[in-house]
C-alpha cells in the first residue's frame, strides 16, 4: 500500500468536513468530483474517526472498499457523524469543533496470533455472521499486548474473549495510513 501524498490527504479530509457539515445542516450532499477518484487510485477500505475535546465522538468504516475512495470516505465521514450507535448524531455547531482523522486499511491478511504487532496491525476477528474489527491505534492508545487486543476483538465482535482460541475463529490483520486535521495544519 503506498501512502498517498499530501495533497491528497488533504483533500479527502476537505471532502470529510465538507460531507459532516451539510449532513449535520441537513443541506442536500453535493456530489463533489475530484482527480482523486477520475485517476483510479487503489481502492481501499476506510474508518473515520471523528474527535471533539480529545475525546472519541463518532467512528465508522468499511473493510472493504465499493466505489472511489473520495466517496467511501464522504460515507464513512457522515455515517460517524450520524450513525455510530455509541452516540447522537452530531449537532450544527459541533462541526466547528471536531477533529477529523481517516484510517486507510490494507487488504486483511490472515494472522497467527502470536505474530500480531500491536501498533502495527489492526485485527478483525470472525467466526460466522459475527464480525469485530479493532484499528491498530486503538490498542496502542491503550497500551494493550496482543492478547488482550485480540480479546478485546473478540467482545467487539459480540463473542467470548477467548473465541480466538477456538479454530472456527478466524483472525485477520491489516495495516493502516492513518492521518488528521491535527497533522494536516
Amino acid at each position: 500500500m503506498s501512502p498517498l501524498c499530501s495533497e491528497l490527504r488533504h483533500e479527502l479530509l476537505a471532502r470529510a468536513r465538507r460531507a459532516i457539515s451539510e449532513a449535520a445542516s441537513g443541506a442536500p450532499a453535493a456530489r463533489s468530483e475530484s482527480n482523486y477518484d477520475v485517476h483510479g487510485e487503489m481502492a481501499r477500505g476506510v474508518f473515520v474517526t471523528l474527535h471533539r475535546g480529545g475525546r472519541l465522538r463518532g467512528c465508522v468504516g468499511q473493510i472493504e472498499a465499493s466505489g472511489p475512495l473520495g466517496e467511501i470516505v464522504e460515507r464513512c465521514a457522515i455515517a460517524a457523524a450520524e450513525e455510530d450507535p455509541r452516540f447522537a448524531p452530531v449537532k450544527p455547531g459541533e462541526v466547528a469543533e471536531l477533529e477529523i482523522e481517516i484510517s486507510l486499511l490494507s487488504p486483511l491478511e490472515p494472522i497467527a496470533p502470536a505474530a500480531i504487532e500491536v501498533g502495527r496491525h489492526g485485527l478483525v476477528v470472525e467466526r460466522g455472521m459475527q464480525r469485530g474489527l479493532l484499528l491498530p491505534q486503538v490498542a496502542t492508545e491503550r497500551h494493550w499486548q496482543w492478547q488482550r487486543f485480540i480479546e478485546e476483538t473478540c467482545v467487539k465482535a459480540g463473542l467470548e474473549r477467548d473465541a480466538w482460541r477456538n479454530p472456527a475463529t478466524r483472525t485477520f490483520a491489516f495495516t493502516t495510513e492513518v492521518f488528521s486535521e491535527a497533522e494536516d495544519g
